[in-house]
């Protein structure tokens, strides 16, 4: 029987409803402001550290740390389409390898920073398991993993959880800091993706979602259980910091 996996990544960008792949750089301005505040708060400030990026696409996230001056940089993804995608574009250090394999083919503790955005929910939760068991081998002591994935906890999660034939999970804060925990690492923090400020209309989103939508999706919790953590994170998808 054919892996499916293999099936739809063979054309990942293109085979949803719309071509993933911007036709220009232009195309990365969409979530230029979600990476450069990933960038601005959770990035060490030495630019020689050195950062590897597990599924990193057509290179959207690589631009901009290779624009804000880090000097050892490398982007890996299994998809060709993609890969491609980012050579057109021109961004560099991009290169087509399974991501597994590239994690197998770095050495120990050699790492200060891995980025996994939008790739753990793709892997099953025995692969997880062994998947971060090799992001701890390769990360150095005290550094750090970024990762970005579907929210179990909000209401909307499962347009996420279930948009992406490909995606095995979702997760929330304690599901999340239980698989990273368990592999050795020794903190785990979870943010909201909510809007980033970046001109008027992203103003009004983050005025909206902090003093309307937040507050009654905390609601309805409220009435269905009695209760709620009052720091839930409840956007769609959430970031998380990981440290060794």
């Amino acid at each position: 029987m054919k892996n499916y996996r293999a099936k739809i990544y063979k054309h990942y960008s293109s085979n949803g409803s719309k071509n993933l792949i911007p036709i220009a750089i232009d195309g990365f301005k969409s979530r230029g402001p979600f990476f450069q505040d990933i960038i601005d708060n959770h990035f060490p400030k030495d630019k020689r550290i050195k950062i590897l990026e597990v599924g990193c696409g057509y290179g959207a996230f690589g631009y901009l740390i290779q624009k804000n001056e880090y000097k050892s940089y490398l982007g890996v993804d299994g998809s060709q389409e993609q890969v491609e995608g980012a050579k057109r574009l021109g961004v560099s250090n991009i290169i087509l390898m399974n991501l597994v394999d590239s994690l197998k083919s770095t050495k120990n503790d050699s790492l200060d920073l891995l980025i996994a955005i939008d790739v753990i929910e793709h892997f099953s939760k025995e692969e997880l398991s062994d998947l971060i068991d090799e992001f701890y081998r390769v990360l150095k002591k005290g550094g750090k993993i970024i990762t970005h994935q579907p929210n179990g906890s909000s209401p909307f999660g499962g347009s996420i959880r279930y948009g992406d034939f490909t995606h095995e999970l979702a997760f929330t804060e304690n599901s999340i800091s239980q698989i990273f925990l368990s592999s050795g690492f020794v903190d785990v923090s979870s943010f909201e993706d909510k809007p980033i400020t970046h001109g008027f209309k992203s103003y009004i989103r983050l005025f909206l979602w902090i003093f309307l939508v937040k507050p009654l999706y905390k609601s309805l919790l409220i009435i269905e259980s009695g209760g709620v953590d009052k720091n839930i994170v409840l956007t769609k998808n959430f970031v998380t910091i990981v440290r060794k």
